[in-house]
């Protein structure tokens, strides 16, 4: 019985990572075609191993070649990193807040927060995507008021900029945050908040060095909920980012449905993806040897 519930997620994984993944790397390897699917290799596999040996022979690593030759995706693969990487910050100065008053607010309240923070969740995520462009257009909301009260003169550009796309992810990503941080604060023992107050520490002093510490894994675990998949988000620059906004996921697009490059376009997924394992790798070092000081 427990080597079954061990065996579920791996068939789990299996099925849905592993195989795609491997099925993606195959066309990685492959070579633009025109033809239907639209690469060459194909594996007939009814066609005995002299057709495997065959097809095997036919892989090759050019299109990674490619994407190292071409400055183009590199540029977006660093543009991808630098957006993800703001966004997560102004999400974590935004959210740990939030968190923080949540944890601090009275038992009472907090479902109804928790229920807040996740109502957006019950909305299309495309349509909160598109009405953004309602606020921050040249005619939108966010003009009309900053007008309205004198603080600048003419409409702010702010839709099909970086600074849209930012706040974008910010909004729609905040919750992946939110609620890691809320959790982790909501279990902090109080008696060592006293115990700090008691040896002589201010409330902000206990805070620095007691509160946000000991936060840390709420942190890691939300900027990880963040900053992983806003590096291959597709949907915000493309709906609020300009011409001038290059982001892996859009190249990523370009490549399937308009280039109908599928070889190239998997070769990026595959090399995004190890891109993300880094962060991920990182978090779990820095997980063993928290567990190991503590031992």
């Amino acid at each position: 019985m427990r080597r079954l519930l061990i065996a579920i997620p791996y068939l789990w994984l299996l099925a849905l990572f592993l195989v795609p993944f491997g099925i993606v790397l195959k066309i990685a390897l492959s070579d633009a075609a025109l033809a239907i699917p639209p690469y060459t290799p194909t594996l007939a596999l009814d066609e005995g191993w002299q057709s495997v040996r065959e097809f095997l022979s036919q892989l090759d690593l050019e299109n990674f070649v490619f994407l190292g030759e071409d400055a183009l995706y590199w540029k977006a693969y660093w543009s991808s990193i630098q957006i993800a990487f703001v966004s997560t910050v102004l999400t974590l100065l935004v959210g740990y807040p939030m968190a923080y008053a949540m944890a601090r607010a009275p038992r009472r309240w907090q479902p109804a927060l928790i229920m807040l923070v996740i109502l957006p969740f019950w909305t299309s995520f495309l349509i909160r995507v598109y009405a953004w462009i309602g606020i921050l257009s040249n005619e939108g909301y966010l003009n009309q008021a900053l007008l309205a009260i004198g603080l600048i003169d003419q409409p702010l550009a702010l839709l099909n900029t970086n600074v849209a796309v930012h706040i974008g992810i910010v909004y729609t990503y905040l919750p992946f945050l939110v609620l890691p941080i809320y959790a982790t604060l909501e279990r902090l023992d109080e008696s060592l908040l006293d115990a700090a107050r008691d040896l002589g520490c201010s409330r902000t002093r206990a805070f620095w060095s007691v509160t946000l510490p000991l936060s840390r894994p709420g942190i890691i675990a939300g900027c990880l909920l963040v900053f992983i998949p806003v590096i291959g988000e597709f949907v915000i620059p493309s709906v609020l980012g300009g011409s001038d906004t290059l982001m892996i996921g859009k190249v990523l697009w370009n490549e399937f449905f308009a280039n109908r490059d599928w070889p190239v376009a998997s070769a990026v997924a595959v090399v995004l993806l190890f891109i993300l394992i880094i962060p991920i790798m990182l978090f779990q070092h820095s997980a063993m040897d928290k567990r190991e000081v503590t031992a």
